[in-house]
């Protein structure tokens, strides 16, 4: 009797632990679905290190830190607005021309999206609201000296395993210095995930811009790879990304690199 209750209390136990590691690998992957969805209920750090070569008049590098928090408010039971910040603090060489270099911030951007709390009945998932320009750079060499204004919107599904969607914003200049150039680009981001059940996502995307002024595109294609892990019981997904540019304008890289760290917030 003594042997069959050890026996089942070790069957119990396992059974336990199990559930256990099972209910850890579906929260970890629920948790790297919500980080596809870049207006999801969750708050996210986003720290995206990109690295571009034979950037300029001098084919320096140029090296972007976008510090880029997301942030979720409830508008009562059925509404949410959600901010997204992208700050870069940018270090560049021989870009300008040979033998120098620029540190600093570069120009800010914010979008608020105002979104349902919930997917429609067929499962889109969407937000529409302001995005701005703020002329935050350091040096006249890393930013526009123009403040900016436009809006923006997203569109998106995400169905068993994968993430589907377009963001897209347009951005005026609308104040500054007057003897800079004014602003007029559009920002086209389709992109594709796909977030296997050990909570790695195999990403591709585009990040384009249209600059109605120069009547110029710019368009890189980026292959991603990220893994959502812990470090004590703080979930991060680190990863990585592949960047080619299939349209550029004079000057502009031909291929870059991007290392990316992300902090969860529940």
């Amino acid at each position: 009797m003594i042997r069959a209750a050890l026996v089942a209390a070790g069957l119990l136990t396992s059974v336990c632990a199990q559930a256990q590691s099972d209910e850890t690998t579906t929260s970890a992957e629920q948790m790297a679905k919500d980080l596809a969805n870049p207006i999801a209920s969750m708050i996210s750090v986003p720290f995206q290190h990109n690295i571009d070569f034979d950037v300029g008049p001098g084919e320096g590098v140029k090296s972007t830190l976008n510090i880029q928090p997301v942030i979720p408010f409830a508008l009562g039971d059925n509404w949410n607005v959600i901010t997204r910040t992208i700050m870069p603090v940018i270090q560049q060489d021989d870009v300008i021309s040979p033998a120098t270099s620029q540190f600093g911030l570069g120009d800010t951007t914010q979008s608020f999206f105002f979104s349902p709390s919930k997917p429609t009945s067929g499962g889109i998932i969407w937000g529409a609201g302001p995005a701005f320009l703020y002329p935050t750079a350091t040096s006249s060499s890393l930013g526009g000296e123009k403040w900016g204004a436009g809006p923006t919107v997203i569109v998106l599904k995400q169905a068993g395993h994968n993430t589907i969607g377009i963001l897209a914003n347009h951005i005026w200049s609308v104040g500054g210095d007057g003897d800079r150039a004014d602003l007029s680009n559009t920002f086209i981001q389709p992109f594709f995930s796909h977030t296997t059940a050990s909570a790695m996502t195999l990403g591709i995307n585009t990040e384009s811009t249209y600059d109605w002024k120069a009547d110029q595109w710019t368009v890189p294609i980026i292959v991603s790879l990220s893994q959502l892990t812990h470090v004590g019981k703080q979930p991060i997904s680190v990863g990585g990304a592949l960047r080619y540019y299939a349209e550029k304008p004079d000057n502009g890289p031909d291929w870059g690199i991007r290392l990316i760290a992300t902090l969860l917030f529940r």
